[in-house]
């Protein structure tokens, strides 16, 4: 990506903007050290905040520094073979100077428009809260550090920005938003003097050397700002947020989602501007720098249609319709390092390879490839793609291995396979496929296998102290352990148990019910670290949920860093680890009412579209 010059747009030009906050001089005109001056402020000290403000171009390397923290935390993929590229290759001085005029004019609006100015009480309570509630108190550190540990900085610059998105959210929620869409184009002056006057602020401690969590434990996801109420949307994990996407409520179709930050235990709302069309049933890959969603269901059409989505921006690219895949819904997706690779749904044995850096397909082969079918797995094992499972008119055992190199398709083996079955789930462990639960045709399961690709061989998972049979279930791989949590069954309902399945020892271990999220199925599950993050769902009864929750699997693999070049230093600590697993591109599984029959025909009806 091209850097853009800061004098691309006049409305976010630096001088314009300082010379708007200066306007209330006793609010803005006093300035703090410029940046490489900012190492002598003590941690945990208290700050004044009368006598001090920042120059809109401080808040702006300010921000870049916790843009860092981010970027180091992001997920590259292993499988991708250029170097993960430096911050400032991917987020142009321009972007960073929107993302700082978006919070102070936000600000300004909710006094000038809202009668809500953002007090400095308000400031320190937002930085208790996250100290209070971060699922993440090793990234919550270093963006602490990288903000020099000075709490009139971090007040301004990390908790201003999650406090008036929330507040705005919460406010718009209320009243009409038109009035509000005012307030941002013309509401940028300052920021206001009553909210920093005579206030010392401090640094909470954020405690350290106890483990991130406990194992085997719950912890609720706030609901604050959060998306509103889904089922079959799309999850993935970036390393630093979980961002969910698309979705339906039985009557709404999606194009919007979130951005939930566990080390601040707060939502951002991804933008809607060219957003794909709304839609359920799609897939969502992550490459590194973006989701990528495609595909999927709206209004009694399936569709070839996706888009390209960059959290650092939060912005969207269309992805290219030419030469597509044909339109489709219960596919799947995988991301090989340099391209996404969709197969299947709707009955189809076809599928296509998106290329983003060319923004280009090439169809898959249909030589030896398995027959058409929907609601099946896929995972990537570092050099094929292997689908399993699904339903063509009957429930299928039967599932293939794609090259992509030689564009070519292997049968997998059907000898000591699973029984068939639809909407199971399946996980990738580097060296096998598990698959487990879904449905048959008549009863729930909870069986499944392990598929050896090096040797083409099943072998049996265990069903000692296995989890109850279910379906529309997701499933997570800690690195040691698969885990699966919540689902549906026609004798019990919706549940709220799960299981974690060790491969080495073929063994089952029960997920805790204390403190767990309430009975679901039609979620989505994104590990981050060792924590599986769950969010939304369906319980069966015609309700929806914006609520999820954080298991914590402490037999996971400590998370390492990312290791990002450094163009351009900022003031912040040697980053602590973060994940590198990259997240499996699994199904969540939906009923489709245009394709007949249904892969169940049970009591349990939820509602579908018309």
């Amino acid at each position: 990506m091209q850097k853009k010059s800061t004098s691309s747009s006049a409305f976010f030009n630096p001088r314009t903007l300082i010379a708007l906050l200066l306007c209330c001089a006793a609010a803005c005109s006093i300035l703090v050290p410029t940046r490489s001056g900012l190492a002598f402020l003590h941690p945990q000290a208290p700050s004044n905040a009368s006598q001090r403000t920042l120059t809109f171009e401080e808040r702006v390397s300010y921000q870049r520094a916790i843009e860092d923290v981010y970027w180091r935390h992001r997920i590259w993929p292993k499988e991708r073979k250029e170097p993960k590229p430096s911050l400032d290759a991917v987020m142009s001085r321009a972007q960073l100077e929107k993302k700082v005029a978006d919070y102070l004019r936000n600000s300004q609006a909710l006094e000038d428009y809202w009668q809500r100015p953002i007090t400095a009480e308000q400031l320190q309570a937002e930085m208790d809260r996250m100290v209070r509630y971060t699922k993440q108190p090793e990234v919550l550190r270093e963006l602490f550090e990288a903000l020099d540990n000075d709490p009139f900085v971090i007040a301004e610059c990390l908790a201003r920005a999650v406090l008036t998105e929330r507040l705005i959210a919460d406010l718009s929620a209320q009243r009409e938003t038109g009035r509000f869409g005012s307030a941002q184009i013309n509401g940028l002056r300052s920021v206001s003097k009553a909210a920093l006057t005579n206030v010392a602020y401090t640094l909470p401690k954020i405690s350290e050397g106890d483990p991130p969590c406990s194992d085997d434990t719950w912890t609720a996801t706030s609901t604050a700002n959060a998306p509103t109420n889904r089922a079959y949307h799309k999850s993935v994990w970036t390393g630093s947020e979980m961002i969910v996407w698309g979705g339906y409520d039985g009557t709404n179709y999606f194009n919007t989602g979130g951005r939930y930050n566990p080390s601040t235990d707060s939502w951002a709302a991804t933008s809607t501007t060219n957003a794909p069309t709304g839609r359920y049933a799609h897939t969502a890959v992550w490459t590194g720098s973006e989701m990528i969603v495609w595909g999927g269901y709206n209004s009694g059409s399936d569709l070839n249609t996706g888009g390209r989505y960059d959290p650092g921006t939060d912005s969207w690219i269309v992805t290219s319709t030419t030469n597509a895949p044909a339109a489709r819904s219960n596919h799947t997706a995988v991301w090989t390092g340099s391209e996404m690779i969709v197969w299947g749904g709707s009955f189809l044995n076809t599928g296509g390879r998106y290329n983003p850096s060319t923004n280009s397909w090439t169809a898959t082969s249909t030589i030896n490839a398995p027959i058409g079918r929907y609601v099946h797995t896929a995972v990537w094992t570092g050099s094929e793609m292997i689908i399993w499972g699904g339903y063509s008119g009957t429930e299928l055992n039967t599932g293939g291995r794609y090259n992509p190199v030689m564009n070519d398709w292997i049968s997998t083996s059907t000898t000591n396979a699973p029984a068939a079955r639809t909407s199971h789930t399946a996980v990738s462990t580097g060296s096998e496929m598990i698959v487990w639960g879904g449905y048959d045709g008549n009863n729930e399961l909870n069986t499944g296998g392990r598929y050896n690709p090096s040797i083409d061989s099943w072998t049996a998972t265990s069903i000692t102290n296995a989890p109850d049979a279910r379906d529309y279930h997701p499933a997570a791989w800690t690195g040691s352990e698969m885990i699966i949590w919540g689902g549906h069954s026609n004798n019990i309902g919706e549940f709220n148990t799960g299981g974690r399945y060790n491969p080495s020892t073929d063994s089952w271990a029960a997920t805790s019910t204390t403190n767990a999220p309430s009975a679901r199925d039609s979620h989505t599950a994104v590990l981050s670290g060792n924590e599986m993050i769950v969010w939304g769902g369906y319980n069966g009864n015609g309700s929806y949920f914006n609520t999820g929750g954080r298991y914590c699997a402490q037999s996971g693999p400590p998370p390492t860093p990312t290791p990002t070049p450094s163009v351009t230093p900022t003031p912040s600590s040697t980053p602590t680890p973060s994940p590198t697993a990259t997240p499996t591109a699994s199904p969540t599984p939906s009923a489709t009412p245009r394709v007949t029959p249904r892969p169940r025909s049970t009591p349990h009806v939820r509602p579908t579209p018309p």
